[in-house]
């Protein structure tokens, strides 16, 4: 009797346990820790990294315009004193050692004219019409060579300078977004809780307009930087077509052996004074 009884007492303390699912402990044996979100910290990093390499570029893109800019104006103001000081047209086309952009415009006009001179001006469509067309056409086409040259870069600037600001603002709500949540969470909104997050999130529009300001800056500079050269070479190209014009747009074929003179380069290398051809000038283009 005395063994039944106690049988029947450790029977109900297995009977009332808590039935465990086979699911559930598959469950709690196979849970992974949930993906970390991205916080507010590491999209308003992310846009101060963003707006750090903007201004690389930026200061980059300045350095080598002025170097570029700096360039050209010697080269100019050099020719230009050689250019007029010369005896007469003939003379003007046996200059040596020349570069820039109103070198290379020259060039491309006494070419055109010793081409005209040869009779090579009707067999296709690059060289019909009369000379002074002929050499307009030449003349435009480099000076929109060098135009192109000299506005590489600048569309970079602009783009820099305009997009920067809302960059900035963009880290700047995010942050703000992500210091918010976490003052819900904290449950406090004393100053020194709130200030430390959304000072932080204001960070990243002061460095976008920090960085924007030397963008516009450099831009609106090259722009009219770009203008005036522009303008010297079209007055040069004019001044050019005048001159060919009073000697009738002929121009005397330099000698077998002088177009194999050089003009000594700042590495040393040499280049011929007049280019044999059209094609020739066209594969040099508009380098600096």
């Amino acid at each position: 009797m005395t063994e039944t009884t106690s049988a029947a007492t450790a029977i109900p303390p297995a009977a009332n346990q808590i039935p465990v699912s086979g699911a559930d402990i598959a469950s709690a044996a196979g849970a992974t820790p949930a993906a970390p979100e991205i916080t507010s910290a590491l999209i308003v990093d992310a846009t101060l990294w963003i707006l750090i390499g903007f201004s690389v570029v930026t200061w980059a893109l300045i350095l080598i315009k002025g170097i570029q800019h700096l360039r050209i104006s010697q080269h100019n103001r050099s020719y230009g004193k050689k250019f007029w000081g010369a005896q007469d047209f003939q003379a003007a086309a046996a200059l040596e050692g020349n570069k820039g952009p109103a070198a290379r415009v020259a060039d491309i006009g006494f070419t055109t004219l010793i081409e005209a001179d040869g009779g090579t001006t009707t067999h296709d469509l690059e060289h019909t019409g009369d000379r002074q067309e002929l050499l307009d056409r030449r003349l435009r086409q480099q000076m929109q060579k060098e135009r192109g040259a000299l506005e590489s870069g600048l569309a970079i600037l602009a783009t820099i300078g305009s997009i920067s600001p809302f960059v900035g603002l963009f880290g700047t709500v995010w942050g703000i977004m992500g210091a918010l949540t976490s003052i819900s969470k904290s449950g406090s909104a004393s100053l020194d809780v709130v200030a430390g997050p959304i000072g932080e999130a204001l960070v990243a529009t002061a460095v976008g307009i920090a960085v924007a300001v030397p963008a516009v800056i450099g831009y609106n500079f090259f722009i009219r930087r770009n203008k005036v050269i522009w303008a010297f070479l079209d007055d040069f190209a004019i001044d050019f077509v005048h001159l060919a014009l009073k000697t009738s747009f002929l121009i005397k074929r330099p000698a077998s052996g002088s177009v194999a003179s050089s003009r000594t380069s700042g590495t040393g290398a040499k280049h011929p004074v007049l280019k044999a051809s059209h094609e020739d000038l066209q594969a040099e283009g508009a380098q600096i």
